[in-house]
Order: C-alpha cells, then sequence, then structure tokens
C-alpha cells in the first residue's frame, strides 16, 4: 500500500467505511500504512441503520477521521430522472421473466455502489488519496461485486484473502468483535444477505477456491464456474478489437 501512495504520488487512502468486516479491515490496513492520511467516508443510501452505527464504532474504536453524507435524496432524484427513459422503451425490451424476482431490483440497488463510488472519487481526487476498495478473493473470483461501482477502485489490500482470511486478520488487528461476527451484507437493500444471494456459503465458496471442484459437490461446483465465467467482463479492462 505504502509502494502504490509512493508510485501515484497520492497523499493518502479514502476508504468506504460500511460498517462490514471488510471495509473495518482494509480502513485499518490504510491507517497503519499512511497513519494520518487516511479518511473514511459513512455514506447511508437508505441503508440499515445498523450499518451506519457499526462504522461509527470502528472510526471510534481506531480514532478514524470520517466524513458523512448521506446519499438517499440524491439517490431518489437519480432514480426518478432513470426510470421514465427505462419506461420509455418498448415493453417487450423491459420485461422481467416473473420466475427471477431478483433481477428486477439489481438494477436499481446497483446504482447505490455507482453512486457511492462517484462521492468517494470526488473526495478522493479532491484530496489526492487513492480509493481502497473493500473486495476479497471470495467475492472477487465470482464476481460478486458492482461492476464501476465497489469494483471501480484504485487498490484491492484483501483482494488476496478468502473471507475467513479476512475474518482473522480481523482479529489479529483488533477490529470490535461485533463487526466480525456480523452477517455478511452487500447492503443494496434493508435485509440482504450475502450467502442467501449467492445460493452457498462462504466456507462452500472457499472450499471450491482451495481445493478445486472435487471440493464441493458437482452441482455447486458447476454453479460457480458459471458465475465465474459470467462474471469475467468484470475482472477484466474492456474488449479491444485485436486483444483476443
Amino acid at each position: 500500500m505504502r509502494r502504490q501512495l509512493t508510485a501515484s504520488g497520492a497523499r493518502g487512502f479514502l476508504v468506504g467505511l460500511s460498517g462490514g468486516l471488510d471495509s473495518a479491515v482494509v480502513a485499518r490496513l490504510a491507517q497503519l500504512a499512511a497513519p494520518g492520511r487516511v479518511v473514511a467516508a459513512i455514506l447511508p443510501c437508505h441503508s440499515d441503520p445498523d450499518d451506519e452505527r457499526d462504522a461509527a464504532l470502528l472510526a471510534k474504536h481506531f480514532s478514524l477521521m470520517t466524513t458523512r453524507i448521506d446519499l438517499g435524496e440524491s439517490y431518489d432524484t437519480l432514480v426518478r430522472a432513470v426510470q421514465p427513459g427505462l419506461n420509455a422503451l418498448p415493453e417487450q425490451l423491459r420485461a422481467v421473466a416473473p420466475a427471477d424476482p431478483l433481477r428486477g431490483r439489481v438494477p436499481l440497488a446497483n446504482m447505490k455502489p455507482r453512486l457511492r463510488m462517484t462521492a468517494l472519487y470526488f473526495l478522493a481526487n479532491s484530496l489526492n488519496h487513492l480509493v481502497a476498495g473493500t473486495g476479497n478473493r471470495s467475492e472477487l473470483s465470482i464476481g460478486y461485486f458492482t461492476k464501476y461501482g465497489d469494483g471501480g477502485v484504485d487498490i484491492l489490500p484483501i483482494g488476496h484473502l478468502v473471507k475467513s482470511e479476512v475474518r482473522a486478520l480481523a482479529r489479529e488487528l483488533n477490529v470490535p468483535s461485533a463487526i466480525i461476527e456480523r452477517t455478511p451484507s452487500a447492503g443494496l437493500w434493508i435485509g440482504q444477505r450475502d450467502e442467501e444471494e449467492m445460493g452457498f456459503s462462504y466456507g462452500d465458496l472457499e472450499r471450491y477456491l482451495e481445493d478445486g471442484p472435487q471440493g464441493v459437490s458437482p452441482a455447486l461446483a458447476m454453479r460457480i464456474e458459471r458465475l465465474t465465467r459470467a462474471s469475467d467482463h468484470k475482472r477484466t479492462m474492456p474488449a479491444v478489437p485485436g486483444d483476443e
């Protein structure tokens, strides 16, 4: 992390503090790498109040410099602006299969991390900081992040660690136990839970990543591989003719 600061000429790190485990670990690592040069941004957007409570707990625990920007009104304005444009398109283009109700919720939900990243980069550009992302290896491997949202960052300090390793590191870093023990959630909507949305546990995914397809059931291996293939575009630069 220090090398990246030196190479980029940046002064410090900007971290979006969600109240969850991953952002807590990244914020603390950033603080250790650049003491006194870390800003933690708390960015509620019609969020669960527990998220902001735990973010504030973490910030107080480590004496992090914080700023709070409520994006709820901005999100509502953006939704009101884009929805008529969608509704103006032919109905057959807008049809969502009734067997997949989640599909209709995701486009609006994904606007939240993209709006948060816009705010983070405003702060980072203004302060000459790097945006430190909070994605871990487990989530990155299957594309469980929002493209150009929480995936659009300058550095991924825990991108090589699976979820259990992040949790172990959190204990070493003295992250409050209330945050370590939280049920993982991307906070896309109230009540959203990572493992429910993925359709399998982080433990199952780690067994696949560590042991290969033979470490899990054939059906689960197929599901993980399907998610991995479908999300390849999230982990690479946009395709350019001649790159093949």
